[in-house]
């Protein structure tokens, strides 16, 4: 099991998953990474440079590092881009901090520069889909979020697969429904109440990004990291520390869907 730095999931079965669309369930890396380097070179002329974070206020040195390197030279590392694997929610969460005006700016330049790139998309893992049925086939509801506006979701989620996606959700909340984005709970806050079920922990979240993490922590509900991009256990461990500064952490990992529908079987058999 994945989960190595966490303890073993012990939630109760649940009733509702709700799913992060962009790097948990669709490959859309391509086109985020090239609208990120639209957006960060704009920075300056947003007027977001001196709105980055202080030193000494990132949460690992390697933030630390990323920010200063976006601050001397207006991109990010090029290792950053390389790997591929920071989803955008995330580097303006350690880029802007708390800073949520700022991070409002960038989120919208960001969707101004996506819409030119957006288009292809293709499922994170092969057979997705059936898992994805596999759940429903349960009597669990199902759901997806994303921070993305609406019109790059619903070309999206009808087009994933050659088919699309869309009969396989029982609801869908973007991030221009509801006044706050992720790290904010209100997507699934938001995506509870249209579903009429309750904010607790038999509603499971999966995300990959440590602002989904926040997000599902600050709702209250059982929250599932998906490290489908295979992060080292310590890497893990290093970005959800704990700390009285950023305290939300995982109730567990999960590395893919076959993971997490163990882990709903396991939670069955208990209930």
């Amino acid at each position: 099991m994945s989960s190595t730095s966490f303890d073993l999931l012990e939630a109760p079965a649940p009733r509702v998953v709700l799913f992060d669309w962009h790097a948990t369930l669709a490959d859309t890396m391509d086109a985020m990474y090239y609208a990120l380097d639209e957006v960060i070179p704009k920075l300056a002329e947003l007027g977001l440079i001196d709105q980055l974070v202080s030193p000494g206020q990132s949460k690992t040195p390697e933030d630390a590092k990323l920010v200063a390197y976006v601050r001397e030279h207006g991109a990010l590392h090029p290792k950053i881009k390389a790997q591929r694997k920071i989803s955008r929610t995330d580097v303006f969460e350690l880029l802007f901090g708390d800073n949520e005006e700022a991070k409002k700016i960038a989120h919208q330049e960001f969707d101004r520069c996506y819409e030119r790139r957006f288009g292809p998309v293709k499922p994170m893992e092969k057979g997705a889909r059936s898992r994805i049925e596999a759940l429903h086939g349960q009597g669990i509801r199902l759901g997806v979020l994303s921070n993305r506006a609406r019109r790059f979701m619903a070309h999206e989620i009808y087009t994933i697969d050659g088919t699309g996606w869309q009969d396989l959700f029982d609801v869908i909340v973007c991030g221009d429904d509801v006044p706050r984005r992720k790290p904010f709970p209100d997507l699934i806050e938001k995506a509870l109440t249209d579903l009429r079920e309750p904010v607790d922990a038999r509603c499971w979240y999966v995300g990959d990004s440590t602002a989904d993490v926040t997000a599902g922590k600050r709702a209250g509900v059982t929250t599932l990291f998906y490290n489908g991009a295979a992060w080292k256990p310590e890497w893990i461990a290093k970005i959800f520390p704990g700390t009285p500064k950023f305290p939300h952490r995982p109730d567990g990992v999960v590395a893919d869907l076959k993971e997490l529908a163990a882990l709903v079987e396991a939670a069955r058999r208990r209930n």
